[in-house]
């Protein structure tokens, strides 16, 4: 595993194995789809958001959420994310109230196959979204009141899926470390 830039603040640390029990899958069988996907501890200090997504009868997400809280990054400018992918792209996603279906902050992420990277994402970056559309004239992200966290794999990426991931942190301005 990659040693992560050091930041101000570490937001989730999946090395505890009851970090992932927090976080609850959420996936396209709300709109009646079956994709499936969850996030579980793994040997190494990390977890891991693993499922397959299928477009049948008009799916093609999987997602995980962190449960509710407090996550006021007005101190920060960006996240740092400790990940080993599959090569698939995947969303960071931010809520800022706690209703299931509202209107999320997403900031896509690449991840390079069987490789530990640590990925920056500002909190500029982050885009509303509903139901994975764009929502023209929403407010930009009020990062003083996030409310949760989510992984999200979309975008007609069918097939199974394996994200790892050891730890969320926020720092800034400026990359630290």
């Amino acid at each position: 595993m990659i040693e992560a830039a050091q930041v101000a603040e570490r937001l989730f640390d999946f090395a505890d194995p009851a970090s992932a029990d927090a976080w609850s899958p959420i996936g396209d069988p709300v709109m009646g789809g079956v994709s499936s996907g969850g996030l579980f501890p793994v040997e190494g200090g990390a977890a891991a958001f693993v499922g397959e997504v299928s477009l049948e009868r008009g799916g093609g997400f999987a997602s995980v959420r962190s449960a509710p809280g407090r996550f006021d990054l007005s101190r920060h400018e960006r996240l740092f994310l400790d990940v080993r992918g599959d090569g698939k792209v995947y969303k960071l996603s931010l809520r800022t109230d706690p209703f299931l279906d509202g209107v999320s902050y997403q900031a896509p992420f690449a991840t390079k196959a069987g490789a530990w990277i640590s990925v920056e994402l500002t909190l500029s970056s982050f885009r509303a979204t509903w139901r994975g559309r764009p929502v023209p004239g929403a407010p930009p992200l009020d990062p003083s009141a996030v409310t949760t966290f989510g992984l999200l794999v979309s975008g007609r990426q069918a097939g199974p899926f394996r994200l790892e991931i050891a730890a969320i942190r926020a720092g800034g301005p400026g990359r630290l470390g």
